[in-house]
């Protein structure tokens, strides 16, 4: 045991005690950060779709739009991009933007 005399200092019936109150206190205001700055937590606890919250109203931009699910940007070698999209469907699409296109860094 590494810091064995700690207990000379401090007896077992102090020490063990404090110490899983600060376990326990620590859990509790990290879970208390957790569901005062999410929005899912607090739906999938109630039993509701996730993503049908309060929050759910203002990140989505259209709710009846059919947008993709996922896309990658793949560079090549000639500096254009490679959009790879997937469809709602589940389909996927390829697009090829050209450098002239492509917008300067600011």
């Amino acid at each position: 045991m590494n810091n064995a005399k700690m207990w000379l200092v401090v007896p077992p019936a102090v020490g063990v005690p404090v110490f899983l109150g600060a376990v326990a206190v620590g859990s509790f205001a990290v879970h208390v950060a957790v569901l005062s700055n999410t929005s899912w937590v607090a739906d999938f606890l109630s039993g509701q779709e996730l993503g049908t919250g309060d929050m759910a109203a203002a990140t989505m931009l259209a709710p009846e739009a059919n947008t993709a699910k996922a896309s990658y940007v793949v560079p090549q070698s000639d500096g254009s991009l490679a959009v790879t999209i997937i469809l709602p469907d589940g389909s996927s699409t390829q697009a090829l933007i050209q450098p002239s296109q492509l917008q300067p860094e600011l």
